[in-house]
């Protein structure tokens, strides 16, 4: 086999072997192929695409490039969540407490986030004490014990996507559905699921901003799942403007407590009650995703949920009393409002420049050697459709510097205001199944 001759194949629209495209992954893994030859294979799927069994094959060889999880020695089905990301998309921090609470495991593998915000673990890290630095042995214990233990990401799992991921943002190949489904896919399967539940973003603040793209990458995911023998659903939910209120670290651990409590804002617990309703649904907990949307209602109401999250921060050594007590969380020096210019109802958001905002203020990382600000970050008031009356609060910005004019222009340039009612847009536009291989979208 001839590198060369592969990707002649693929450049001229030809259809790649399981042993081709394992011979391709292990060559460049191990450095037998160098960068370029593999730089002119990601082009050339970029242009030519993949078939459903090529991306499976493809991803399953990523998978193999390395290690592992083994979560055997967890009772139950493990499903796992993954979201394309967002701005204040803090779903996983009430999602895990959620649905661990009526008993479904939760071993969740996380990592520090590049972008507008932290990752889970960095948000999770503004809770004094809380800590990732577990080995794997307390880890499958933890869960075992409370249904929901949080690691960072340790090990070398799919060092092939590292690499091939780390060429494709140098050779203008990132945006190939096949190469972000199975760069996806790869991690979420080598981290030790049973099932998983995507939750694909679109719109202003997503990765995918066309409705048809994020279909298509939707699909893309959860047929690779399926034929790889992991029950894998998508629901497709906007991101044209942020979920939720907060976006920041302590910010979004503070909301996210809220949700806990049944009194967060609206499509952050919508948007997690159906994240979580097919989580249950496939750990085999509720027959259908009414009867766990019930289970998930009542652990709230009942303040299940909220204990359990209270559970999950003490046995990793931080201080639950943050819980009942918000104020504990890392508090920003300047609280400064953002009043409406004009009256009238906000017609829409800039989601993505809203997040750099919060990035410029020290919330996210412009490199991953970036500092973090744990405390600082925006607050939304106003959503898409809001009635505004001029001088009313559209935004507050925790900061912990005065001098934040770049910042204020950002934000008014990110919040349209039109004379006429706007309707809000919806939070879910469907949700992608495959049965046996197959796909559909309802």
């Amino acid at each position: 086999m001839r590198t060369v001759d592969l990707i002649a194949k693929k450049r001229d629209g030809g259809e790649l072997s399981q042993e081709e495209i394992a011979f391709l992954i292990r060559g460049y893994t191990d450095g037998a192929i160098p960068d370029y030859q593999m730089s002119a294979l990601a082009m050339a799927v970029y242009f030519q695409g993949m078939t459903p069994r090529e991306r499976a094959d493809l991803t399953m060889a990523m998978v193999d490039s390395g290690d592992r999880i083994d979560l055997s020695g967890v009772t139950g089905i493990k499903v796992d969540k993954h979201s394309t990301g967002g701005v204040g998309d803090t779903t996983t921090l009430v999602l895990a407490p959620l649905v661990a609470s009526v008993g479904v495991p939760v071993a969740k593998m996380s990592g520090r986030g590049l972008g507008h915000t932290g990752g889970t673990i960095d948000k999770l890290e503004s809770v004094p004490g809380f800590h990732v630095e577990i080995d794997n042995e307390q880890f499958l214990e933890l869960v075992n014990r409370n249904g929901l233990a949080v690691i960072g990401q340790s090990g070398d799992l799919t060092p092939a996507d590292k690499k091939l991921y780390a060429l494709r943002d140098v050779t203008a190949t990132v945006e190939s559905i096949p190469l972000i489904a199975s760069s996806i896919m790869s991690k979420k399967i080598a981290a030790g699921a049973d099932a998983i539940v995507l939750d694909v973003k679109t719109g202003d603040g997503a990765f995918m901003k066309k409705m048809e793209d994020t279909r298509e990458l939707a699909q893309a995911m959860v047929d690779i799942g399926n034929r790889v023998g992991r029950r894998t659903i998508a629901v497709i939910s906007d991101m044209s403007q942020p979920l939720g209120y907060a976006i920041g670290n302590a910010l979004e651990v503070r909301e996210a407590i809220d949700t806990l409590r049944g009194q967060g804002p609206a499509d952050l617990y919508e948007l997690s009650l159906t994240l979580g309703s097919h989580m249950v649904v496939l750990a085999g907990k509720a027959a259908d995703a009414e009867e766990a949307r019930r289970l998930l209602e009542a652990s709230v109401a009942s303040g299940r949920a909220l204990e359990t999250f209270k559970t999950f921060l003490a046995a990793q050594g931080g201080d639950a009393s943050v819980v009942d007590q918000p104020e504990r969380l890392p508090t920003a020096a300047y609280r400064i409002e953002v009043p409406a210019r004009s009256e009238g109802y906000v017609s829409g958001m800039a989601a993505e420049r809203i997040g750099t905002a919060a990035m410029m203020l020290g919330a996210g990382r412009a490199t991953k050697d970036s500092e973090i600000d744990l405390a600082v970050g925006i607050v939304l008031r106003k959503k898409v459709g809001d009635r505004v009356r001029q001088g009313e609060s559209l935004a507050t910005i925790h900061a912990n510097k005065e001098q934040v004019e770049e910042v204020l222009e950002n934000l008014y340039a990110s919040i349209a205001i039109g004379s006429q009612p706007a309707a809000a847009p919806p939070l879910v536009y469907g949700v992608v199944e495959g049965q046996d291989g197959n796909g559909g979208i309802r």
